[in-house]
């Protein structure tokens, strides 16, 4: 029994949905669950469209008729003449515009679950009425009547008990004849409402259901040919990484390589589940495997986080950076969501680096000026390397100010500011 998963890049257009048709097509027509993101960028228009909502925005409707005019463009490309096996897209439509004729709840992230969660409902009907239309047997599973969580909204916390014997009571069968298809990212909680399980979270997804149902591997379908040593975007002279270990993979997740998310490798090293990064543009190819081996990297690797904000703190009574303010700062930082990926402390300061989150930070920031005097510099850049040598310092220190550096014996981590770009003075936060 296997589990593939397919990115939005994958399902992007009606040309993209007969690719991943064919994948799914090469395997045998059983045994096979396929975990499938928001069609290309959907998420963020989603995203725009829960923020136009909020605020009672005209444009909420014309944010939306873009949203579903491409996804008709892709049923219009696959249909033909039978539109009869996308009426479950029709419905998702008309579910929506309901929604939006509604006056908006308060709790923004509980919304924002509940609009962005169509992205992946759409894609995977649309990917599974083809699949039924080309000859296919494929079943269409609502994930959240799979996925549980608490109401932790946008960043679900998996209830792995119940979870479990919902996917084996409803998939166990199902899974001896169909193939089955399902939905990245989202989840549901016992009351009965939509959550989503962060960013990015279908690889999540995936790993959930390989570790209920004892998969015996995952496949991430990438437009990459496997985990490469730098993501191609922000570095050139990329090298293909054949072989990864649970623990470089763990901790290349950790400090923010987008090829895999944060929290899909450990159940999968629980139950010794290999998980394979393939190329959806050469399937042909092996890609990477993640799986326990010996070796560990091979080359170094390089994880460029922008967008980042470093906030340092001071205590206004001159007190140390000892364990009760430490546990003040850590309170108000879990309280409003706010992401630590760097931490560093001297005697009288405590300084942070985090994604730059207006919304959060903008509720963060008043509680901690109660006790902290607080600077801040934003526009940074988040330079982790896995296995570094001088050399690799130098090579990414070129044209760029280095604001804050910390090492261990297997990671380097760089704070720095690009210089090519005008210079952002230090902020105090009035």
């Amino acid at each position: 029994m296997q589990v593939f998963k397919f990115g939005g890049a994958s399902v992007k257009d009606a040309q993209g949905i007969r690719n991943v048709a064919g994948i799914i097509q090469q395997q045998p027509p059983k045994q096979l669950v396929v975990v499938v993101s928001a069609m290309g960028e959907t998420t963020n228009e989603l995203e725009k469209l829960t923020w136009a909502y909020l605020g009672r925005e005209a444009a909420k409707d014309t944010i939306w008729q873009h949203v579903r005019a491409r996804h008709e463009q892709v049923i219009d490309n696959l249909a033909g003449d039978n539109r009869e096996p996308f009426e479950g897209v029709y419905e998702l439509f008309s579910d929506v515009e309901t929604l939006l004729a509604e006056e908006p709840e308060p709790n923004a992230d509980k919304v924002y679950d509940q609009l962005v969660s169509f992205g992946e409902l759409l894609s995977t009907r649309i990917l599974n009425a083809h699949l039924n239309q080309s000859g296919l047997d494929s079943y269409w599973v609502d994930a959240r009547r799979l996925i549980r969580t608490d109401d932790t909204y946008r960043e679900g916390k998996v209830d792995w008990e119940r979870t479990g014997e919902h996917i084996t009571d409803t998939l166990a069968d199902l899974i001896e004849t169909s193939v089955m298809i399902t939905q990245g990212f989202i989840g549901n909680t016992g009351e009965g409402y939509t959550t989503t399980l962060g960013r990015d979270g279908s690889d999540y997804t995936a790993a959930i259901f390989a570790y209920c149902l004892n998969a015996e591997r995952v496949t991430i379908w990438k437009d990459v040919p496997g985990v490469l040593n730098a993501d191609p975007k922000w570095f050139d002279e990329t090298v293909k990484i054949d072989q990864l270990t649970y623990q470089d993979a763990i901790e290349l997740a950790y400090y923010g390589a987008t090829v895999i998310h944060p929290k899909t490798i450990k159940p999968l090293q629980n139950k010794n589940i290999p998980l394979y990064v393939r190329s959806f543009l050469q399937p042909q190819e092996p890609g990477t495997v993640i799986g326990h081996f010996e070796k560990h990297l091979p080359v170094p690797s390089f994880i460029f986080k922008m967008n980042q904000t470093l906030i340092s703190l001071h205590p206004k009574d001159f007190s140390f950076i000892a364990e009760e303010n430490l546990s003040k700062i850590f309170g108000h930082f879990a309280e409003y969501g706010v992401k630590i990926n760097l931490m560093q402390n001297t005697a009288i300061s405590f300084s942070v680096v985090v994604d730059h989150r207006p919304e959060r930070l903008a509720r963060l920031m008043p509680h901690l000026q109660e006790n902290f005097r607080i600077t801040y510099n934003e526009g940074l850049e988040l330079i982790t390397i896995r296995h570094y040598d001088e050399k690799t310092i130098d090579r990414v220190l070129v044209h760029k100010k280095l604001l804050l550096e910390q090492k261990s014996r297997y990671t380097v981590q760089l704070v720095v500011k690009d210089e090519a770009r005008s210079p952002t003075p230090e902020l105090t936060p009035e």
